[in-house]
C-alpha cells in the first residue's frame, strides 16, 4: 500500500497541485489509536496507512479527489459512520441500507459516500470498496479492495494528460466490477 500511495502522492503533487495543497497532514499512530478508542472501532491496516499518508481534505476544499467525491478526514468519517449506524432500524429499515461495518472515506457533499467495507457485506470480501447512495437502493461494490481502487486512480493519472483532466472524473473500474446489489 505504501508504494501505491507514494505514486499517488507524486501524481497529485505534479498533476493537481491545487488539490495537493488542500490535503491535510497525515495522522500519527497515536492519533489514530485515540480515534479508535473514542469511536469503538478498529481501523484496518491498509486504511490506517491511507490516513498516515494524508488525513483527507481541508473542509474548505471542494476539489474532487476521485469519482466526483472529496476525501474525508478520519475523525469526520467516523462521526458520519456513527450517525448513520444510529439510524439503522429507524430511518433505515431495509437491511444493509447502511451497515455498521462501513467506513465512508469519500463523499460528494450530498449525503453519498464511497465506503470501505470491513466485513465484506454482500460478497464476503473484507476490505471491498462500495458506494452508498442515500436515496437509491443499489449498493455497488466498485473495487475488490483499497489497493485496487488506488491503483486504478494511479492508472488514470498515468494515462491522462494534464490538459485532459476533468475535476469530475470517474476512474475506470477493474474487470468484474461494479458488482451490483439491491437493498429494499
Amino acid at each position: 500500500m505504501e508504494n501505491i500511495l507514494q505514486e499517488l502522492d507524486s501524481n497529485i503533487k505534479i498533476s493537481r497541485p491545487e488539490l495537493y495543497r488542500d490535503l491535510k497532514n497525515p495522522l500519527g499512530e497515536h492519533e489514530i489509536q485515540r480515534l479508535e478508542e473514542r469511536y469503538h472501532v478498529r481501523i484496518p491496516a491498509n486504511l490506517k496507512t491511507v490516513y498516515q499518508w494524508k488525513n483527507g481534505q481541508k473542509s474548505s476544499s471542494y476539489e474532487a479527489f476521485v469519482n466526483n467525491s472529496m476525501f474525508i478526514p478520519l475523525e469526520e468519517s467516523l462521526e458520519i459512520a456513527t450517525e448513520l449506524t444510529s439510524m439503522i432500524g429507524t430511518d433505515f429499515e431495509a437491511e444493509n441500507w447502511w451497515n455498521e461495518n462501513w467506513i465512508p472515506i469519500f463523499h460528494n457533499g450530498g449525503g453519498d459516500y464511497i465506503c470501505y467495507d470491513t466485513e465484506g457485506i454482500f460478497t464476503g470480501s473484507k476490505g471491498q470498496i462500495l458506494e452508498f447512495w442515500h436515496r437509491d437502493e443499489d449498493r455497488n461494490v466498485i473495487a475488490a479492495d483499497l489497493e485496487s481502487f488506488f491503483n486504478q486512480l494511479n492508472k488514470y493519472y498515468s494515462e491522462t494528460s494534464v490538459e485532459e483532466y476533468d475535476e469530475f472524473f470517474t476512474i475506470e473500474i477493474q474487470r468484474g466490477f461494479p458488482k451490483n446489489f439491491i437493498v429494499s
